[in-house]
């Protein structure tokens, strides 16, 4: 509970939570998204080149970073519309896809697998500095990002349009719902949400590496599926996603201020996600169970 102990968990909080909160939209959508771990490395690698490696001005390498992922989540919105190939074997494809892409171009135009950068003071100030000497400035875009989507999913008329794609896709379609745009947009916010953590990495330890990121990939998705979201689509919320993150980051750091083995660290994270997965299970029955007796015979 102290200040430094609180900054352990919620810094890490802050970077799996702006990822995960896209992936809780799309898994409420009926779809998920592995690419994000590969999409991380490449937008820190893409800002470091432009403006570490060239010299380029900090808000070039960021809109380029940016850009990138918009395009990696393009690509795969653009695939699981256009063919009946699972979005979770089409991310898979695009990961290793932007996974070789970044390592190769890096080392040809870096000549290393890292490469530095040293951000201007108001670009540090704005994405990499720390609050307080402990907090990093990531929380305040968690924030962000927390009540822009909750606006989205809770609030807006699009949020009723993604429940109702991850309950019937064919429905969604049939009353008017444009689900090939809403599915093209929700994995774009998730590239894009991907390369904002990417660069605010880049910017706090001013240091970007090829193979950084991959732990966000099953990371974010604990927490959503811990957060209540179902994994049959049609079922979550942004609280539920906030708190689960929440609690996988409190459980994660946790450890390292107990008296436990450090090394049974995963055993106790496995066993979270085994009864967040089988607590899953148990709200879909209940939604079923309540979506039946609803329909029945008045």
């Amino acid at each position: 509970m102290s200040a430094a102990g609180t900054a352990s968990w919620l810094n890490i909080a802050s970077e799996i939570g702006i990822i995960a909160l896209p992936i809780g939209l799309l898994m409420i959508a009926g779809e998920l998204d592995i690419s994000v771990g590969a999409v991380i490395p490449a937008a820190s690698l893409t800002a470091a080149i432009v403006s570490g490696h060239y010299g380029l001005p900090d808000w070039l390498g960021i809109t380029a970073a940016l850009g990138l992922g918009l395009a990696v989540g393009l690509l795969n919105g653009l695939f699981v519309t256009r063919t009946t190939i699972p979005s979770l074997i089409i991310t898979i494809g695009t990961m290793f896809l932007t996974m070789g892409l970044t390592l190769g171009l890096t080392v040809k135009i870096a000549g290393s697998t890292g490469v530095s950068l040293v951000p201007d003071p108001l670009t540090k100030a704005i994405l990499g500095d720390y609050l307080g000497g402990m907090f990093q400035v990531t929380i305040l875009w968690w924030v962000v990002f927390v009540i822009g989507l909750f606006w989205l999913l809770h609030i807006s008329p699009m949020g009723n349009w993604i429940y109702a794609l991850g309950g019937d896709k064919e429905s969604a379609r049939n009353v008017g719902i444009p689900t090939k745009r809403l599915t093209i947009g929700l994995f774009m916010l998730s590239g894009f949400s991907a390369a904002f953590v990417g660069v605010s990495e880049v910017m706090v330890y001013q240091s970007a590496q090829v193979l950084a990121g991959q732990s966000f990939i099953f990371n974010s998705i604990m927490c959503v599926v811990i957060g209540g979201v179902l994994l049959t689509g049609g079922f979550g919320s942004i609280v539920g996603i906030v708190f689960g993150t929440i609690t996988f980051s409190i459980v994660n750091q946790g450890i390292y201020f107990t008296s436990m083995d450090p090394n049974i660290g995963s055993v106790i994270i496995g066993a979270l996600l085994l009864i967040a997965v089988l607590t899953n299970d148990t709200f879909r029955q209940l939604a079923l169970s309540y979506s039946s007796k609803k329909g029945g015979p008045s």
